[in-house]
C-alpha cells in the first residue's frame, strides 16, 4: 500500500485570485475563509483575507504581513475540502517555513484562531525585522556552500544557509554585505547566485530578536498532540507530541528550513506519494527534483481537487 504525505506551501506561493474557485465550489472552503475574514477584521490587518486573496492587488498580497496569513487560510481551505471529499489520511504532513503552521492546524495541534494569531505575529515580526538580505544559490552542493558562508562570515556579520530546498537549490541569508560577498564566491566556484527581493534575513541569526518575541506568544498558545506525524523544518524528523512540536517551531525562525532532508526522511519511511495542499505548485516541483520516482499531486482549486482524489483512488492510495 502506498504511503502518503501532505505538504503545505510557504511564502512565494501566493497569487491574486487564490482560493476563489474553492470558495465558490466547496462549502467547507467558504466556511473556513469566512472564518478567517472574521479573524482578520478583528486584527491589525487592513483588509479582509478574502479581499486580499481574490482581488489583491498584487503589491499588497506580496507584503509579508499579508502573504503569510492569506497563504495559510487558502491552504487550510483546500485541506477542509480534501477532508470533506474523503481524501486519504496522510502518514505524514509537513510545511515549508510558514507552511509548518498550516500543517499544525491541519493536524488539530492548533486551533484555526491560534494558528492565525501566530502567523500574523510571525509575519509582522518578519516584515519589520532588521535589514538583511537573501539569495538563491544554484549548482552548488550544501557542503560547498557551507565552506563559502563560513569563509565570509565574522562574529559581527554572518551569512548562513537558510533553505535547503533541493540538493542544488539552496538559499543563503544574513548581513547584506556578507551575502553579496558570498554570492561572488559562489560564482567563482561555478555556482549561480540570485539575489531575492526581500528586506530581511529570514531563517538566520538576524532573526533572533524576532524569534524571542515570537516565543512569548508561543508560550501562551495551547499545542495539542497531532493527529498525524509532522516532519518539522528544524530537525527534518517526525513529531506528534504537542510540547515537541512547539519546541521545534520555536527554533524555526532563526534556523534553516531543511526541506530536502524532510522529503528524503519521508521517502525513507515508505512515502511514495506527496500531495501539496494550498496555492501554487512550488513544493511539488521541489519534491520531483529531490526524488523523481515519487508521485506528486496538488490541490488549489476544484479541478485539481477532483483530479487528485481520482488519481489517488486509481493508484490505490486511498485507505
Amino acid at each position: 500500500m502506498a504511503k502518503l504525505a501532505c505538504l503545505f506551501p510557504g511564502q512565494g506561493s501566493q497569487s491574486v485570485g487564490m482560493g476563489k474557485d474553492l470558495y465558490e465550489n466547496c462549502a467547507e472552503a467558504k466556511t473556513l475563509l469566512d472564518q478567517f475574514d472574521q479573524f482578520s477584521k478583528a486584527s491589525s490587518m487592513q483588509a479582509a483575507i478574502t479581499t486580499l486573496c481574490f482581488d489583491g492587488p498584487d503589491t499588497e498580497l506580496k507584503r509579508t504581513i499579508n502573504t503569510q496569513p492569506t497563504i495559510m487560510a487558502v491552504s487550510l481551505a483546500a485541506w477542509a475540502c480534501y477532508v470533506q471529499k474523503g481524501g486519504p489520511k496522510p502518514h505524514f504532513v509537513a510545511g515549508h517555513s510558514l507552511g509548518e503552521i498550516s500543517a499544525l492546524a491541519a493536524c488539530g495541534t492548533l486551533s484555526n484562531e491560534d494558528a492565525f494569531k501566530l502567523v500574523l505575529k510571525r509575519a509582522s515580526l518578519m516584515e519589520n525585522c532588521p535589514k538583511g538580505a537573501m539569495a538563491a544559490v544554484l549548482k552548488l552542493s550544501a557542503s560547498a556552500l557551507k565552506e563559502v558562508v563560513d569563509a565570509v562570515s565574522t562574529s559581527e556579520k554572518q551569512v548562513v544557509i537558510a533553505n535547503l530546498n533541493t540538493h542544488e537549490q539552496l538559499v543563503i541569508s544574513g548581513d547584506p554585505d556578507k551575502v553579496s560577498e558570498a554570492c561572488a564566491k559562489v560564482k567563482e566556484k561555478g555556482g549561480k547566485a540570485i539575489p531575492l527581493p526581500v528586506g530581511g534575513a529570514f531563517h538566520s541569526p538576524l532573526m533572533h530578536e524576532a524569534s524571542v518575541t515570537f516565543s512569548e506568544l508561543l508560550k501562551e498558545t495551547n499545542f495539542g498532540d497531532a493527529k498525524y506525524r509532522v516532519v518539522q523544518n528544524f530537525d527534518a524528523k517526525a513529531h506528534q507530541k504537542g510540547d515537541e512540536l512547539k519546541a521545534n517551531l520555536d527554533k524555526q525562525m532563526e534556523n534553516a528550513v531543511r526541506w530536502y532532508e524532510s522529503i528524503e526522511y519521508m521517502v525513507s519511511q515508505g512515502v511514495d506519494t506527496f500531495v501539496e495542499i494550498g496555492p501554487g505548485t512550488v513544493l511539488t516541483g521541489l519534491v520531483k527534483k529531490i526524488d523523481a520516482n515519487v508521485r506528486v499531486f496538488n490541490i488549489n482549486d476544484k479541478a485539481s481537487l477532483e483530479a487528485t482524489l481520482e488519481n489517488l483512488k486509481l493508484e490505490g492510495a486511498l485507505t
